[in-house]
């Protein structure tokens, strides 16, 4: 990394003077970079085509448009999604067309959060990829299979980076502390306390920028203090740190992955895990009450009849919540979750419900048995509606065996409930009726026989 004197008056951020200037500076992302991986290999043979870098901030994307850049001798075109539009794009092609016709060089175009671009502007794009004019790099934080346009995304590579390790971050900081005192000279060493490391560690969740914003403003704060601290201690940093904001998009793939980690946590029996990605949605500001709607799916789905009085919590704490609102009601949808977690779990009804969708969608018009059809008018008793029908509540058990299914379906066993919770005992139900059913099969074909 570059080596800048961190209490000049540079305009310039201190992430931004610290930028990577080669591969071997660049920290992270060894499954792209790394010996014999794809994008090393393409970076240093000049040999990189139109891509999409999808990746947490700060992992590095724009660091390494700018390297691929250099190290193909193109010209390096930033552009911003956000702030500017198609009509810049055409000067920019234009420029390039220029630049590609009288230099013979290339121009690589930027384009950082390509995601708030909409499905017309991104295919704007698309005949300037194809005839070579410009190489596209787009940088996105969000899921390109959601964002992107199918076309843009046939037309370029998509590779995904990942936030730094912890390790990483260190580096970072500690190359970052080592440049400061070289730009100190004479003026006295800087040093942290390894808690004081640790801290700005945790504080940049994979973030090398927020790593190094960070470090700027504790720099900027304690050049101010007479004595200057040494070391300079965690409680310096915190009292200069903002709280760190949970990484978290309530409209992006975030957060389809947290509830989904919710939902398997909770399925799986894991109460800690259940209640961590909880706290994750709630501290991100994610709506609670969407919350409550997939705990009462879970209880549907993955708790069932091994526990039926899951559903009845589980609505009851959507109640809960909507009484009270936040932050106590909150309480209420913890105690679900751990409840639900703790459960005995079974999904045979899910199954069971799911087979039985199959069997209406592959037998959409099987006529209704006669004997259980309603015969509200005498005509419809006379063709035989409800004949032979058998009042369950007038026979013993409160059970008369018959048939319900259309004949094209009889014998089809879905629900098979399992030996946990309440379901074994509907288990034994079941095989008890069952045993009735046979008993009454077995004597009305004794009886057949022996009137034959």
């Amino acid at each position: 990394m570059s080596e800048p004197t961190l209490f000049s008056r540079s305009a310039e951020p201190l992430a931004a003077r610290m930028r990577p200037k080669s591969l071997e500076e660049f920290l992270g992302q060894e499954h792209l970079l790394g010996p014999g991986r794809a994008l090393g290999e393409l970076i240093r043979r000049g040999d990189v085509g139109s891509c999409i870098f999808w990746g947490p901030p700060g992992s590095g994307k724009t660091t390494l448009a700018r390297l691929i850049a250099n190290y193909t001798d193109r010209h390096f075109e930033p552009f911003s999604a956000v702030t500017e539009g198609v009509g810049r794009v055409r000067e920019i092609i234009k420029e390039a067309e220029e630049r590609l016709k009288y230099e013979g060089r290339g121009t690589i175009l930027f384009c950082d959060e390509i995601h708030r671009f909409n499905r017309a502007q991104q295919d704007a794009f698309l005949p300037w990829v194809e005839n070579g004019i410009i190489t596209l790099i787009g940088a996105t934080t969000e899921n390109p299979s959601f964002e992107l346009t199918g076309a843009l995304l046939s037309r370029c590579r998509v590779f995904v980076l990942e936030p730094l390790t912890e390790q990483d971050i260190r580096t970072v900081i500690e190359w970052a502390v080592a440049a400061e005192q070289k730009g100190r000279g004479e003026r006295g060493e800087v040093r942290f306390g390894d808690d004081a490391i640790d801290l700005l560690v945790r504080h940049a969740q994979g973030d090398a920028r927020r790593a190094l914003n960070a470090l700027e403003a504790v720099f900027q704060h304690v050049a101010n203090l007479s004595p200057l601290p040494s070391p300079i201690s965690s409680a310096v940093v915190q009292s200069v740190l903002e709280k760190p904001l949970p990484v978290y998009d309530k409209s992006g793939e975030q957060h389809f992955n947290l509830i989904s980690a919710l939902h398997k946590a909770v399925r799986g029996s894991d109460v800690e895990g259940s209640l961590y990605w909880l706290a994750r949605m709630l501290a991100g500001g994610e709506d609670p009450l969407y919350i409550a709607r997939r705990l009462v799916r879970i209880a549907s789905e993955d708790v069932g009849l091994a526990d039926p009085r899951a559903l009845a919590l589980t609505l009851s704490a959507k109640d809960a919540y909507h009484f009270l609102g936040s932050p106590e009601g909150e309480l209420a949808l913890a105690e679900a979750v751990v409840y639900l977690a703790t459960a005995p779990k079974s999904n045979r009804v899910y199954a069971a419900f799911g087979q039985a969708m199959d069997a209406a969608a592959q037998y959409p018009a099987e006529a209704v048995p006669l004997h259980i059809r309603n015969a509200p008018t005498r005509l419809m008793e006379e063709l035989g509606y409800g004949a032979g029908y058998r009042y369950a509540h007038a026979f013993e058990h409160a059970y008369a065996p018959q048939e319900y299914l259309p004949e094209a379906l009889r014998g089809q066993k879905w629900y098979d409930p399992t030996e946990y919770g309440l379901e074994k005992d509907i288990k034994k139900r079941l095989e008890w009726w069952a045993e009735l059913k046979k008993k009454a099969t077995d004597l009305k074909a004794t009886k057949g026989d022996a009137t034959g």
